[in-house]
């Protein structure tokens, strides 16, 4: 009786090998020919699960954005508010060592989405997250009353999403130019000015 694959976890299988080299060697590492060694695949079975490395790293970067949605929707909110969320901003941050990976991988993709538009369309859902993040942030201020009087929910939102994206961008230009706790502190300061008082 032939093999049964499942088509979806080979899949996902190659796709961690991807992800694998490139987090340890970069991205101009995962050629067809290196995933396949890593996962034991013949380079010829390759083209049964992606049908280009364009496909395979839009794959990838699914991945990412699942992993980012699974962690904010795995929090458990049980207060104080401020704190519940400057931690959801936090999970689009470098702050560990699984998340410097994460965006270092992240960011190398962004690269190859300069000239593949099927990745550009990725990559901008993913910024479209992160500032619906912060604008959900800044309306759960305004709907719980801690947010000053005459706050621009728009303006603040569009604050707080150049700052989170322009920190974790730094962060990896930069690699411990800020501490963790640094980055905490300073998402926190800028929750801290949204509010007319400290919850």
């Amino acid at each position: 009786m032939p093999k049964i694959v499942d088509h979806d976890k080979q899949r996902l299988i190659v796709a961690e090998a991807a992800l694998r080299i490139i987090q340890e060697s970069g991205l101009e590492q995962a050629t067809v020919r290196n995933i396949a060694k890593e996962t034991g695949l013949s380079v010829g079975s390759m083209r049964h699960y992606f049908s280009s490395q364009v496909e395979l790293f839009a794959f990838c970067m699914n991945l990412y954005v699942e992993r980012i949605e699974q962690r904010v929707q795995e929090m458990t909110f049980e207060g104080p508010l401020l704190e519940d969320l400057k931690n959801a901003l936090l999970q689009f941050l470098p702050v560990n060592e699984d998340r410097i990976k994460e965006m270092e991988v992240w960011f190398a993709f962004n690269s190859k989405a300069l000239v593949h538009p099927e990745l550009q369309q990725l990559s901008s859902e993913m910024q479209k997250k992160l500032y619906k993040a912060s604008r959900d942030v800044v309306q759960t201020l305004i709907d719980s009353g801690l947010a000053r009087a005459g706050i621009k929910a728009e303006l603040e939102a569009e604050k707080l999403y150049a700052l989170v994206d322009g920190l974790a961008y730094h962060q990896l230009m930069q690699p411990g130019r800020l501490s963790p706790e640094q980055l905490e502190e300073i998402v926190e300061q800028q929750l801290g000015t949204l509010c007319h008082k400290s919850e």
